[in-house]
């Protein structure tokens, strides 16, 4: 991997990140994948490490595979939720990140629901920051997994066209796809209500290959993979959309309108609103690559852990070697 010229502590977002480190990081997620495939799971590259995930927002698939990613790994695994500690009776977020640095952990996991509260706890930490997913900003390791499930299937990104579909501005998945999409050389087009996906959003990219389209025919005509993005209810009462129903008619991936594109791979950060962004027979279909995206968390996460505990410039022929013997 080529580092920065100051070594990285903190995994915060891909906005920064250069086509090698990405290269990189998704080579290392590969070899243990197949690692730990060849080990029968029980790897110990992590063995007496701890790692503590500390969520402020619900979670299932992102909490779920980084406790498994670091179990795999030999690593202590901490969960803790706000509601839990003692972030409930008014403990700030520095006071929180004190406290678990005096635990001497090797790691912290953080997903939180304001945009920049894990930048400014890596701040605070002397130890290594992973973001798992803050405010409306960033979610680093589900790009990753996206990059990964991508490359998997497409073969290469550079070149490619890749189409992501819904709410735009209100999504980190998005934000983080399109920096890491970009700086791997990939062409990326966004598609959405103008209510959720501003005119001028593509400029944020500072002049990386990220465009707006608003007629998903259009959209779908030029890509070569789509990415659906959850509708989140939540937005339904505050104006940015008439119905579910009026949505799914012009931005749902239906079967009726993929049946122009059976060649398009398509992909969800998930939860999936069946019937919204995805019919269910498209979401469980030949197309879909969204449990393959849950299958490769687990690798992406592992890679992510061993980077960010110290371990990212790992002899992968010595890996191989480790992986036989576990």
């Amino acid at each position: 991997m080529t580092e920065p010229a100051v070594p990285r502590r903190h995994l915060l977002d891909l906005e920064d990140f250069s086509a090698a480190e990405l290269e990189a990081m998704l080579q290392l997620a590969g070899e243990v994948r197949d690692a730990h495939g060849r080990a029968g799971g029980k790897l110990g590259w992590l063995r007496g490490s701890v790692l503590i995930t500390l969520f402020y927002e619900n979670s299932t698939r992102t909490r779920a595979s980084f406790e498994i990613a670091g179990k795999a790994l030999g690593a202590e695994v901490v969960n803790l939720t706000a509601s839990s500690s003692s972030v409930a009776k008014g403990e700030s977020l520095r006071d929180t990140i004190a406290t678990l640095d005096a635990l001497a952990a090797d790691a912290i996991i953080i997903r939180h629901d304001q945009s920049g509260a894990v930048e400014a706890a890596s701040r605070w930490s002397r130890t290594s920051i992973i973001n798992a997913g803050d405010g409306w900003h960033a979610h680093p390791t589900q790009a990753l997994l996206d990059l990964f499930t991508l490359r998997e299937r497409l073969g290469t990104l550079a070149g490619k066209r890749i189409l992501v579909v819904g709410d735009i501005q209100h999504s980190r998945v998005a934000r983080s796809n399109c920096w890491g999409l970009t700086a791997l050389g990939a062409q990326v087009m966004l598609c959405g209500p103008p209510t959720l996906l501003p005119p001028g959003f593509g400029a944020a990219f500072r002049g990386r290959a990220v465009q707006v389209e608003y007629n998903l025919e259009r959209a779908l005509a030029w890509a070569d993979a789509v990415m659906a993005l959850r509708l989140q209810h939540e937005r339904m009462g505050s104006g940015h959309l008439p119905s579910l129903r009026e949505y799914r008619s012009i931005y749902g991936l239906s079967v009726e309108r993929m049946a122009g594109y059976p060649h398009l791979p398509v992909l969800h950060p998930g939860p999936v609103n069946g019937g919204v962004e995805l019919d269910p027979a498209i979401a469980h279909g030949p197309q879909s690559l969204v449990g393959r995206q849950v299958q490769n968390g687990t690798p992406v996460r592992m890679a992510v852990l061993l980077w960010a505990t110290g371990r990212r410039n790992l002899d992968l022929g010595s890996l191989r070697k480790e992986a036989c013997h576990a």
